[in-house]
């Protein structure tokens, strides 16, 4: 029987032959035929990106060497456009260009979200075309409060994504996300001293 799943995007002849000496392969295949993953933008990961404040983007130069880029802003800063796209401003940063440089040869990138609060995360094969900031992409991907200059537009097309394991993965808080969590013990502080006072008066 052949293979041809969308997971082939990640599990390479190469990655297959080494599930297989380790005995994990028939697993895989398993798992792909049950449940492949996915090559389209559903309303799950379309809610679960729109929550995020950054990710991991990677790319390849052309020797093979790899470059992982932290990218951040608002929540929801990585727009989704349609099913297939993704798209996100891109700011003038430390002008190392190493990612764009990177992308001028080799279109192949892969996002790594996290959401460490409830320890999820979600990885994403795609490929990247870039555009200049004067296009109709410009006003799906603006941030109005952010008034920083648009050097061009990243646009990824997506070609396969993933949910991996929680595993490992602690839980771990943004000042925004702790906040409620803080506001909430300080009332009962609060309500704790007023009951100890009025206890106290009563003597």
């Amino acid at each position: 029987m052949s293979e041809n799943f969308i997971s082939d995007i990640a599990f390479s002849t190469e990655v297959k032959k080494r599930q297989e000496e380790m005995g994990s392969r028939k697993a895989y295949q398993k798992m792909a035929e049950r449940r492949d993953w996915q090559d389209e933008i559903n309303e799950s990961l379309r809610s679960f990106i729109s929550l995020r404040d950054s990710f991991y983007m990677a790319s390849v130069n052309p020797s093979g060497q790899p470059y992982i880029q932290h990218r951040g802003g608002p929540k929801g800063f990585l727009k989704v456009l349609d099913k297939k796209h993704l798209a996100f401003a891109d700011y003038a940063g430390n002008k190392q260009y190493i990612s764009i440089g990177n992308f001028d040869t080799n279109a192949k990138v892969h996002l790594f979200l996290m959401d460490y609060p409830n320890r999820m995360r979600i990885k994403i094969w795609g490929e990247i075309v870039i555009h200049e900031p004067g296009e109709t992409l410009l006003q799906q991907v603006r941030d109005e409060n952010y008034t920083a200059e648009i050097e061009r537009l990243i646009k990824i097309k997506v070609n396969a994504w993933d949910i991996n394991c929680p595993q490992h993965i602690e839980q771990r808080f943004t000042t925004e996300e702790f906040q409620p969590r803080v506001k909430q013990l300080e009332n009962k502080i609060a309500q704790l001293e007023k009951q100890l006072k009025e206890f106290q008066n009563q003597k």
